[in-house]
């Protein structure tokens, strides 16, 4: 039994590294099912009160990541408020259009349009354009740190030895 907990464990944190490429997969609740099977089915007491707390806090960072790295990266590059906005709504809509094309292309073509409608300047469309998808880059990049820090942590508390 504790060998099949702790496949669902494994299969759960690589769900969560999978979630970087298919955006679909709620890659931050996959690494907590392995934290709760871990701690509901195998050891209640080795998890200290400090993982959790430390686990909540970058659980917040990587949610938020995602909407706000899109719409700052927007603005640094010269996007109206519109195209901001836009950023932000066309990453949670390409999460689930075209996974994992759809959260790549969707702020890309969308803030493009938006902003080719607001400034009507190419340059400056295409530059915001840039900036949603190095925002999607920056995230993606910063939640790969958090789940690696998430998971180096978790096998540090639980002490396995490789």
């Amino acid at each position: 039994m504790t060998t099949l907990l702790w496949l669902l464990i494994i299969a759960s944190f690589i769900l969560a590294f999978v979630s970087l490429v298919v955006p679909v997969i709620p890659g931050v609740l996959m690494m907590w099912l392995g934290f709760l099977i871990y701690h509901f089915a195998i050891d209640s007491t080795t998890l200290s009160w400090f993982f959790w707390i430390v686990m909540v806090i970058i659980t917040a960072f990587m949610l938020i990541s995602d909407y706000v790295a899109g719409s700052y990266f927007v603005k640094r590059y010269g996007g109206s408020k519109a195209g901001e906005i836009t950023a932000l709504i066309s990453v949670i809509i390409g999460s689930f259009t075209f996974p994992p094309f759809g959260i790549i292309l969707f702020p890309l073509i969308t803030v493009f349009i938006v902003e080719l409608l607001v400034v009507q300047d190419m340059r400056k469309a295409m530059d915001a354009s840039l900036g949603s998808l190095l925002g999607f880059l920056a995230s993606t990049f910063a939640k790969l740190v958090m789940l690696m820090v998430m998971t180096v942590w978790f096998i540090g508390d639980i002490n396995i030895n490789f």
